[in-house]
């Protein structure tokens, strides 16, 4: 049965989505932008600054369904500028440090509130029910 995943820490969704799904032990995140969940404002502070809001947001996510960042499979990784792609793989390495996740990341054309990174992921559960 699909679980609707809702996160306290992470701002709430722009549109009509949630901040992730799961299903038996798999958790399927929407993409995580860097709104701070506590203002609903973008941070400030360029490429890391916004980095490292979407990745924490997204840990939340995946922790709201009984997931932690080593239960991380596969994230999907957009940036508005791929000349941010070495500044986001700094910021990346400080959360997937070992055994890291397979990923994509590719720029996009834009993407919503003008952000600069958007993350999203596909993990499993640390139990299952």
């Amino acid at each position: 049965m699909k679980q609707i995943i809702v996160a306290k820490s992470a701002p709430e969704a722009i549109g009509p989505y949630s901040h992730g799904t799961a299903f038996g032990g798999l958790i399927f995140t929407s993409g995580q932008l860097p709104v701070d969940g506590s203002t609903g404002s973008v941070v400030e502070g360029g490429i890391t600054a916004q980095s490292e809001m979407s990745l924490k947001n997204l840990i939340s996510v995946i922790e709201a369904a009984d997931g932690d960042v080593n239960t991380v499979l596969k994230t999907t990784c957009y940036l508005a500028n791929i000349t941010d792609f070495s500044t986001f793989n700094e910021v990346y390495k400080t959360v997937f440090h070992t055994d890291c996740p397979a990923r994509s990341c590719f720029a996009v054309k834009d993407l919503p509130l003008g952000v600069l990174v958007e993350v999203e992921a596909i993990a499993h559960k640390k139990t299952t029910v």
